[in-house]
């Protein structure tokens, strides 16, 4: 027997969230009003399956937090989520806010800074490459589980291991010091879910400041691919959970994944990433200057030898009839205030075809 869809399966039937009200849905039985969504808004991040409509107006101007929690699903993948502004069902007037594809059954939270009161904001929620899940949804002034992750496994994050004993080192930014412990979160890419595998507590001196480098080891229980993060824990009145770390590992013979094929200078453009800290955390959003369409949201450790970080494919949005992109970096450092950098910046001509 077919599962029955959802009232909200069609944008004119959209739900109307409350703050702070927690729904329950699921895209199993959804279908897609094609007229009413645009793929290229939100370029590889979502493809629309089973998907299902929200709206929300905040009633003051500030940051909000959309919680997703209680994903039961027929497959690993978990739910895709859009927020955008514009007219229902007018694709040509929607300005995409953020697009977020989980890949887990994780509760996690995509935080939305800046949202002005009154204005309403459409939700879309569709199930991660088909998949079928059951899901509760919140928006709050408050962060339930952990950040969002922007980054699948791919070939050029993952560290191939020998060893089953695992290092992990991070350090801790003087604008997060009032963190009472750090949660060492485990996963393998077949999992669904990841296990907090260690809580390791901020270490304080006498004068209670904070010490700022940890470091901690485990174990992998077996051949596989597997996912860490350094998530720091809410305190009472504290900021929202904050990833401070994230690292993939493949441990076995048949777990590494293989190199990525370095693409023809052309096809790429290298972000001007080496003014910034090592160890900072980088949060690069990429739009279309003309348009304000988000081409790529991108969140990342700035590591010190690795020029690959601020390389981005530039091949799709070139044919796209794109000849430059504004970039917006913001800079948050180990120690001191966050920043950010407004950039704009023009594709690199195609290669001369031979």
């Amino acid at each position: 027997m077919a599962a029955a869809q959802v009232a909200n399966d069609n944008i004119e039937n959209r739900r109307v969230l409350r703050l702070e009200e927690v729904v329950t849905s699921s895209t199993t039985g959804c279908t897609v009003q094609r007229g009413c969504v645009d793929e290229r808004l939100t370029d590889k991040c979502i493809q629309y399956h089973n998907d299902q409509w929200f709206e929300f107006r905040p009633a003051n101007t500030g940051r909000y937090f959309i919680n997703i929690g209680g994903q039961k699903c027929r497959d690993v993948r978990g739910v895709q989520l859009v927020v955008l502004t514009g007219q229902p069902c007018q694709p040509a007037t929607y300005q995409v806010l953020s697009c977020t594809s989980l890949g887990t059954q994780d509760d996690v939270f995509v935080t939305l800074d800046s949202l002005r009161a009154g204005q309403p904001y459409l939700l879309n929620v569709d199930g991660y490459l088909k998949d079928f899940c059951q899901f509760t949804l919140q928006v709050s002034g408050r962060a339930m589980g952990m950040p969002v992750s922007y980054f699948p496994p791919s070939p050029t994050r993952v560290l191939p291991t020998a060893s089953q004993l695992i290092e992990l080192r991070w350090t801790l930014p003087d604008s997060l010091a009032s963190t009472p412990a750090f949660r060492i979160m485990r996963r393998e890419v077949h999992e669904y879910r990841s296990t907090e595998v260690q809580l390791v507590p901020v270490q304080r001196d006498t004068y209670g400041q904070a010490a700022t480098d940890y470091a901690v080891t485990d174990t992998l229980p077996g051949p596989g691919v597997y996912d860490y993060q350094v998530v720091t824990a809410k305190g009472e009145a504290g900021p929202a959970p904050v990833r401070l770390r994230q690292w993939w590992y493949a441990y076995g013979p048949n777990a590494a994944m293989p190199s990525a094929t370095a693409l023809p200078n052309a096809e790429v453009l290298e972000l001007p990433l080496a003014k910034y800290p090592r160890n900072s955390r980088l949060s690069v959003v990429i739009t279309n200057p003309v348009s304000g369409q988000v081409l790529l949201s991108r969140q990342l450790v700035k590591e010190s030898t690795n020029r690959r970080q601020g390389q981005v494919p530039v091949r799709k949005w070139r044919q796209a009839g794109i000849k430059n992109i504004a970039v917006a970096i913001t800079c948050h450092p180990v120690r001191g205030h966050f920043f950010t950098d407004q950039l704009l910046l023009s594709l690199p001509a195609p290669a001369a075809v031979r």
